[in-house]
Parts: C-alpha cells; structure tokens; sequence
C-alpha cells in the first residue's frame, strides 16, 4: 500500500513539475519528458504490470489536461511501460547505462509515434526538421533531466525494497 501511495505522489509530482516548471525551463520550446522517465523507470525497475499501471496513469493525466483525442497518450504510455518491464531482469542498481539507453529509446518512439501520428497524417512530411529540432533536442533535455530524476527513483525503490524484505521476514 505504501508502495502504491508513493508511486501516485511520484506521478503528481512529475506531472505538475512537468506542466509548470519544465514549461518555463523550455530551450527553443523544448521541454523534458518526465512521464517518460518515470514510465520507463518504474518498468524496468518493477516489472510490466507497474509499468503498465505508472504508463497508464501518466498517458491519462496527459490526454487529460494536453491530449486531443483521449486514450493516445494513455496507449502510447503504457506500452511504453510494458516493454521497459521487459527489461527487468537484466536490470542492475549500479549500472546507469541500461536506463539511459531504455530512457532514451522510449523517448524516440514516442517522438516518433507523436509525429506520425500527428504530422505526417495531416500531409506534413519535413521529418528531418522534425527530427533535428524536436525529437534530437527533447531527447536531449530528457536525458539530462534523467541523471537527476532517475537517482532520486533509484533511492525511493532501494529503500521501499529494504522495508519490503524487512517487513517480510518478520512472517518467516
């Protein structure tokens, strides 16, 4: 149950930071992805169905308050979410360059899926500009803003999963 709390304070958080202060910190009306990292994050750290969950509920937050067509972004983030789990296994607290490179994966599909979906349908086909001054710099900033925010994940998972064995040995 604490572990559910702390994960919906989590997505607030980046939600809210996201829509607030990142969008004043915008370089060339720029801004990191926060949902991603925490998307992405939370499944490779915790497995598909966390994943799933912290995907869902980011992409509707998103559709919500940005979204044009409700259930685009909640799809986009929870698939995003379900193969971050994927990853579990081979995923390491000490090693950064697993969740750098499944950060910076999910955030070029999601580029990619966003200008498909939204540009190249309506008969804009300047994929180059797209990706040279949107997705590249976004991805960018993302991963920057990933070294912090995903240290500060790592230390909340660490401690939730030494309460987690403390607590479960006690029943053994």
């Amino acid at each position: 149950m604490k572990r559910k709390i702390i994960t919906a304070c989590f997505i607030i958080v980046c939600f809210l930071l996201q829509a607030t202060v990142f969008s004043k910190l915008q370089f060339a009306s720029i801004r990191p992805n926060l949902m991603i990292i925490l998307t992405s994050a939370f499944g490779f750290m915790r497995g598909r169905k966390t994943g799933m969950a912290v995907g869902f509920s980011c992409g509707l937050l998103m559709d919500v308050f940005w979204g044009g067509v409700l259930g685009f972004y909640t799809l986009i983030f929870t698939v995003i979410g379900y193969l971050n789990g994927s990853f579990k296994r081979l995923f390491f607290d000490e090693d950064i360059k697993l969740p750098l490179g499944l950060i910076a994966g999910s955030e070029l599909a999601y580029g990619l899926i966003v200008y498909v979906c939204f540009f190249m349908m309506q008969g804009d086909f300047r994929f180059g500009y797209y990706l040279i001054h949107v997705i590249m710099p976004e991805l960018v900033y993302t991963i920057l803003v990933t070294i912090v925010l995903y240290q500060i994940i790592l230390h909340v998972n660490r401690k939730l999963e030494a309460e987690e064995q403390r607590s479960a040995s006690r029943f053994v």
